[in-house]
């Protein structure tokens, strides 16, 4: 595969995530209108599929080492269209979450195997520059998607928004059938043995270069998923924005993470790895204290509490950028033989932390900006410590 398609497919598979929680969420709060549910079943729509969607990767991780990224592409792709449509006709909210959860489960294969490609095929520093470049693809698909999502709420409703998922499922799966190529170069034929597994678990969780990245990326999803689980009930209830103006807001978002990682890749040329996420540290810390005091400073005031949130996460968005292409690569890094699992454990540990916030989330929403704007200063400030402490101690990938 020439580098161009890697990056392509990569965006993609990557993809699958923004798309399937972003595109969605301008139609939360028509969706939970509809079938009749209160905030914390609308909460599980999204925090069953992210849980599933971790703690399927401890599956897919392994499977893929075992049987190679393309089939385990092929079957989770295929098995996240089917779940898509049957999204797109649950007639409960209760169906719905089952749904969803299935969703989730179906998507960890996806993004579990582009982490593990990265590493199949590069070295772990050239591996960040290249996920930097994937995850501006991301970057674009998110901004594309709630707008889109918006859009379709607002004109056709929030069933077509959730059947744009089973399209962007389609073109994917097609994309792996008829482009990628396997990329494990030797099959590990014990990955699936139970004792060899828990082995290869131990090894992993015991390493101090996994921990120190896993933990960076763990805190700067956390931060913002505590704005995406928030958001759209936040400007579109509180802050009286219309579900169009919402998307084109998430879109905004999206250009401000694009932002981040063509930084990253600047940043990694000039600095190397520990210096540029350091760098990040002090953009995200940034972005969250700003937040928490202009929200402090008059948060009841629509279009001041509006851009007193929005302004200050742009920069914890570019930190984003940084941190997510540095620490997915850096986690998997020592493990060439293990990048599946390595992969695996790294995603289900951002997704448990998800379900948790997205718990927490769910019964503390108050009708205020408050909820979403704590939860990004808190987060904010421990991804800062973990970048100037963990991974400037632990984080230097090795370089072969």
């Amino acid at each position: 595969m020439s580098p161009a398609l890697v990056v392509l497919l990569l965006s993609m598979l990557l993809g699958l995530q923004p798309v399937t929680t972003d595109l969605y969420l301008p139609a939360l709060p028509a969706l939970t209108e509809g079938f009749g549910a209160g905030m914390a079943q609308a909460q599980l729509t999204l925090t069953a599929l992210l849980l599933a969607f971790g703690v399927s990767q401890l599956a897919w991780g392994p499977l893929s080492d075992r049987f190679g990224r393309r089939p385990v592409l092929l079957w989770g792709t295929a098995a996240y269209v089917a779940a898509s449509v049957g999204s797109v006709f649950a007639s409960t909210m209760d169906l719905l979450i089952v749904w969803r959860a299935i969703q989730g489960a179906a998507m960890g294969a996806g993004v579990m195997c582009a982490r593990a490609v990265v590493r199949d095929l590069y070295q772990p520093v050239e591996g960040a520059r290249v996920m930097s470049k994937a995850l501006s693809g991301l970057g674009a698909i998110a901004c594309l998607s709630a707008p889109l999502g918006g859009f379709l709420s607002d004109t056709v409703g929030w069933r077509a928004a959730l059947m744009a998922l089973a399209v962007f499922g389609a073109a994917a799966l097609a994309m792996i059938a008829l482009r990628f190529e396997e990329t494990v170069p030797v099959r590990n034929r014990r990955a699936l043995h139970p004792i060899e597994l828990a082995r290869s678990w131990a090894l992993i969780l015991r390493n101090p270069t996994f921990l120190a990245y896993s933990a960076l990326t763990i805190g700067t999803y956390l931060g913002l998923f505590s704005f995406l689980a928030t958001s759209s009930f936040v400007f579109i209830k509180v802050l009286g924005f219309s579900r169009t103006q919402y998307g084109l807001l998430m879109c905004s978002m999206s250009l401000s993470y694009i932002v981040g990682t063509f930084v990253c890749r600047e940043l990694l040329v000039r600095f190397g790895v520990r210096r540029t996420v350091a760098i990040g540290g002090g953009l995200s810390l940034a972005g969250g204290t700003l937040m928490g005091v202009l929200a402090l400073a008059g948060a009841d005031q629509p279009w001041y509490g509006a851009w007193a949130i929005i302004g200050p996460f742009y920069l914890f968005m570019m930190g984003h950028g940084v941190h997510q292409p540095c620490g997915q690569s850096g986690a998997v890094g020592p493990f060439p033989q293990m990048a599946g699992t390595a992969s695996a454990l790294n995603g289900f540990l951002m997704m448990v932390g998800a379900f948790l916030v997205g718990g927490w989330l769910g019964t503390h929403m108050d009708g205020t900006v408050f909820p979403l704007v704590h939860g990004v200063w808190f987060w904010s400030a421990l991804l800062a410590l973990t970048a100037w402490t963990l991974v400037q101690k632990h984080g230097q990938t090795p370089q072969h």
